[in-house]
């Protein structure tokens, strides 16, 4: 697992509120797929509001670790495991047309691994919505 972080997602109770917070903050260019989640570009990371995000159990924020395949996604997970993690979501394709799984480290942090084919993944690891 390459050591970067591509997306920090913050569990919302009102994504509308919490939207409005953050472009009142100057945040610019939210992509709102859905009635979910919001996404803001911040620098070559992503900020993710996410109502409840999305029942996956983790307690008010998710790391996530974009890879660049399908194959990847499991190739990370089965990495977190052998390191002692524990895996939370078998890889599966999603919804939104990725790949995703999701483990927990020791502590109970949950990092979501994803392929997302809609987002650029540069070599140096940013990620650009």
């Amino acid at each position: 697992m390459e050591q970067r972080v591509s997306v920090v997602t913050l569990g919302v109770d009102d994504l509308s509120r919490a939207r409005t917070f953050y472009e009142a903050l100057g945040w610019a260019g939210a992509e709102q797929p859905d009635d979910e989640v919001c996404f803001f570009q911040a620098g070559g990371m992503v900020v993710g509001l996410w109502t409840a995000l999305g029942g996956h159990g983790a307690p008010g924020i998710e790391l996530a670790h974009n890879v660049h395949s399908p194959e990847a996604v499991r190739a990370v997970l089965a990495e977190a495991q052998r390191a002692g993690g524990t895996v939370v979501r078998s890889p599966a394709r999603a919804e939104w047309g990725g790949t995703s799984g999701a483990f927990a480290d020791p502590d109970g942090y949950v990092w979501e691994v994803a392929h997302n084919p809609g987002w650029t993944l540069s070599p140096d690891g940013t990620v650009h919505i």
